[in-house]
């Protein structure tokens, strides 16, 4: 029997950019089908993802979990790679509009199956829970965009005494390493994130990600020092040789990188480095890039040591103000989940829920004829 993995992402993200969505990279738009859901909260979304999810893994297919960065428990989408299918939560903030309607995408509304006459009664508990939502993600914002401030401010001291020319003979050197290949044609770009700012804290499923990866490289050394410009430098290369890259933005700054992979050499490499240290568990080959190794360490602690430690101090404390606002907005949308879930006609979901499988599982009868018809002929 088959091992399935399931691989863990966010689509999404609340950033110091506001909230960031790269929802048109879950999938590609020439996929078999995509299932938009539409509907409140409290209707089903995720459940009806996740069910689905749980079905096709148990049918030994690999899984991607979107997960929403509102709540690390709930899902924004789920992705079948194999069959080219996938199922998004379609509601605001992660708004999806779809590109090919019948052809290739297609709504399911699960508001078809509440009772509006009963909500209506809780018209403006609604309407309040919706703007308190609002406002604290909006705080949350203001408090990425302070830390961002801070580390930015972070990264101008360390930069000043970084020994760039040896920060360039290290990327020359380790593209050497990489790519010992003859390029490709064109390689397909996906653009996510692998950390979220959850109401649970800084949260992360790297790991999940890497089951294919035979090789990681790990980006060691404080902000400022050069490793994300290092990856868009790996990332462009990789690009001009035609390959698949996968880029995983960092949830401060989304123009920032944190981790790029590239599936066609089993390669990855990842930043670990403070606000966002990733200790991996990985049992391929690592190799560690110190890019500290080069950083006049003497002189920069002489001249900015306080201001440093001032930096390291004022960034978590805006991250951590941050996570509250979103714990806070977690905790209402929980309560305004109350006003939708009494009014839910779940048999009526349980039901949409089977016919949705079914024409997914349909798509697995299609795979296996195609693949018997793609086998030589033999007399037995």
């Amino acid at each position: 029997m088959s091992i399935t993995h399931i691989k863990k992402m966010f689509p999404g993200a609340v950033t110091s950019e506001g909230f960031y969505s790269f929802y048109h990279y879950m999938i590609q738009q020439d996929a078999n089908h995509i299932f938009v859901i539409k509907g409140g909260p409290g209707v089903g979304k995720s459940s009806f993802m996740k069910k689905i999810g749980q079905t096709m893994l148990d049918r030994g297919y690999d899984i991607e979990y979107h997960c929403c960065s509102s709540d690390n428990g709930s899902i924004d989408g789920i992705v079948i790679p194999k069959l080219q299918i996938g199922l998004l939560d379609g509601t605001s903030p992660h708004i999806v509009d779809p590109k090919n309607p019948g052809a290739v995408d297609e709504i399911i509304n699960l508001g078809e199956y509440w009772n509006e006459e009963m909500m209506k009664k809780s018209r403006k508990e609604i309407i309040s829970c919706n703007s308190k939502v609002s406002s604290y993600f909006q705080r949350a914002y203001f408090a990425l965009k302070e830390a961002k401030i801070a580390l930015s401010e972070w990264k101008y001291y360390i930069s000043t005494y970084q020994d760039w020319n040896q920060i360039n003979q290290m990327t020359l050197k380790v593209q050497r390493e990489i790519f010992k290949i003859a390029p490709k044609k064109h390689g397909k770009e996906r653009h996510l994130f692998a950390w979220g700012h959850t109401p649970q804290g800084k949260t992360q499923f790297i790991d999940t990600l890497l089951n294919t990866t035979d090789t990681l490289y790990i980006l060691e050394g404080q902000p400022g020092t050069g490793k994300s410009t290092f990856l868009s430098k790996i990332a462009e290369q990789a690009a001009t040789y035609g390959l698949d890259v996968e880029y995983y933005h960092n949830t401060l700054d989304p123009e920032q990188l944190d981790l790029i992979i590239l599936p066609d050499l089993q390669t990855a490499l990842v930043i670990n480095s403070e606000p966002y240290a990733y200790i991996p568990t990985f049992a391929g080959h690592t190799i560690t890039l110190n890019f500290e190794q080069s950083l006049n360490r003497t002189e920069l602690m002489k001249d900015c040591g306080e201001e440093i430690e001032d930096c390291q101090i004022r960034v978590n404390q805006h991250i951590t103000r941050a996570l509250k606002h979103s714990s806070k907005a977690k905790a209402t949308h929980d309560l305004l989940e109350t006003y939708y879930v009494p009014a839910m006609n779940f048999t009526g979901v349980e039901k949409k829920l089977k016919s949705v499988l079914e024409r997914i599982l349909s798509y697995v009868e299609e795979e296996a004829v195609a693949v018997v018809k793609s086998q030589p002929y033999s007399k037995l």
